[in-house]
């Protein structure tokens, strides 16, 4: 159907995964949408199709087990009737334990539900800037156009829009080795080690210092934002240190696409890059072991390699400064190599892309509108989730706040024990640098201290248990 000049309740902008879902579940609860996609008059580099919803770098939606963050997030949306995980399930392929989809089958599955919808007009053109209709939900996805980009980053601060995604990996807690590190922040702000103080002298600072980030003042900042304790430091001798520096730079990187272009900023450089520069860049950057001593030889490390946490329970731990290009094989390899997480879970693997997100705790209020521009939503990869799955699980809670919102309704987002609701959790996560990331169970409440200690599988399942019996509930009483 075409949407030129019709009637609406809403605009999305955008056609991928975020606004087709946001779209039908408006459509679904009987509101009036105009879902405005630039093809097929104009694509990003990454597309190749003119049917939305297309995926562009592979055919798998991830893990399907519920003892899997993601597992349970697919679950959940199948419960309150995700369009996306409908046409997946009806399209899908053998891929073992997890959802794999047929692309083409699937992309004409969502086009074809999107255009016969009798409450949805399509309209095909390209969007430069935000709309002026309100409301309205940007659903542009990774690849922004530079003239929407721009003036999104005129309404909200440039210094509030990213273009370029540097991931670090993360680890479950449970799975460090804690007789191997120690809690502590540098430069005394808190946590620090009452013991002998032999540090080492201070090392003349190599060429290759100028070039790592980041700067002192910013660590300091992390720190006092971080507060008491937030390091997990990791100490390395120093064959321990040259080995994985060598192991760095040797290791299999993912090569960039071809609308990529490899422009790495010098405070998120990728490790390997870093490692690349010289062999001491690490011990002058993120790994320098400064202000730090290990209290089982009262003496400063060779150098460090420190873990913050990523949620308020101390679940789970971002590996700082670690963001790479490594293929997923070889940052297992590599990063087990760490003393600590010789067996480490990684809950999310690390990466370097192009992207355009904003920064979602800064900017997006409990609807997941911008403060600066009330009746703006900010659905899928945009507002800083990464991945298919999360991407349609965006659009989903967007599309259901907004509407709650029009109907005059006291908003009722999903319980921060579901997966739904680890959505929100991150988006509204504030963070010493924000970075967009995929569902991991640290988005997700942690269970009571009444269940006991739990090994990892049951303590998942656990949740995945808790969750969708807290989701049925909450939908029930929508």
């Amino acid at each position: 159907m075409n949407g030129a000049e019709s009637p609406c309740d809403v605009v999305v902008v955008g056609g991928g995964l975020a606004g087709c879902e946001a779209a039908y579940q408006l459509a679904q609860r009987g509101l009036r949408v105009r879902l405005v996609e630039m093809k097929p008059h104009k694509r990003t580099p990454a597309q190749t199709s003119d049917r939305m919803a297309e995926l562009v770098c592979s055919n798998s939606l991830r893990g399907a087990a519920l003892s899997n963050a993601v597992g349970l997030l697919k679950e959940e949306l199948r419960r309150v009737g995700s369009l996306a995980l409908r046409c997946a399930d009806e399209t899908s392929v053998p891929a073992g334990g997890a959802l794999a989809v047929d692309r083409e089958r699937f992309a004409e599955a969502m086009t074809r539900a999107i255009e016969a919808h009798p409450r949805i007009a399509v309209e095909r053109r390209e969007v430069t800037e935000i709309p002026a209709e309100r409301p309205v939900i940007l659903a542009t996805g990774p690849l922004t156009s530079d003239a929407l980009a721009a003036s999104l980053a005129a309404a909200v601060g440039a210094e509030h829009l990213a273009y370029y995604d540097a991931i670090a990996p993360i680890v479950s807690a449970d799975s460090i080795d804690w007789s191997r590190v120690w809690k502590q922040s540098r430069y005394g702000k808190g946590g620090a080690v009452r013991g002998e103080r032999a540090a080492p002298p201070e090392l003349p600072a190599p060429p290759e210092q100028r070039a790592a980030p980041p700067e002192d003042a910013a660590e300091r900042r992390d720190d006092a934002e971080a507060g008491d304790e937030a390091y997990v430091n990791c100490p390395f001798d120093e064959a321990q240190y040259k080995a994985f520096v060598r192991a760095l730079v040797e290791s299999e990187k993912v090569e960039a696409r071809d609308f990529e272009e490899v422009r790495y900023f010098e405070g998120c450089l990728p490790c390997e890059v870093m490692a690349a520069r010289g062999e001491q860049t690490l011990a002058f950057g993120p790994m320098k072991p400064v202000g730090l001593t290990d209290p089982r030889t009262g003496r400063r490390p060779y150098a460090v390699l420190q873990l913050r946490p990523e949620d308020e329970a101390a679940t789970a731990y971002n590996l700082v400064g670690f963001q790479t290009r490594m293929k997923y094989a070889e940052q297992l390899r590599v990063f087990r190599m760490v003393p600590g997480l010789e067996e480490a879970d990684f809950l999310r693997m690390g990466s370097v892309h192009r992207n355009t997100f904003v920064d979602a705790p800064a900017l997006l209020g409990p609807a997941m509108e911008l403060r600066a521009l009330p009746g703006v939503h900010l659905a899928g990869q945009i507002a800083g989730v990464e991945g298919y799955v999360e991407s349609a699980a965006a659009g989903f809670v967007c599309a259901m706040l907004l509407a709650q919102q029009l109907r005059n309704e006291p908003l009722r987002p999903p319980p921060p024990t579901t997966a739904l609701g680890g959505i929100l959790t991150h988006l509204g996560r504030k963070q010493p640098r924000y970075q967009p990331s995929n569902i991991t169970w640290a988005h997700i409440a942690p269970l009571d201290p009444a269940h006991g200690k739990l090994r990892k599988r049951a303590r998942y399942e656990a949740m995945a248990e808790r969750a969708l019996r807290d989701l049925d509930a909450w939908w029930a009483a929508g």
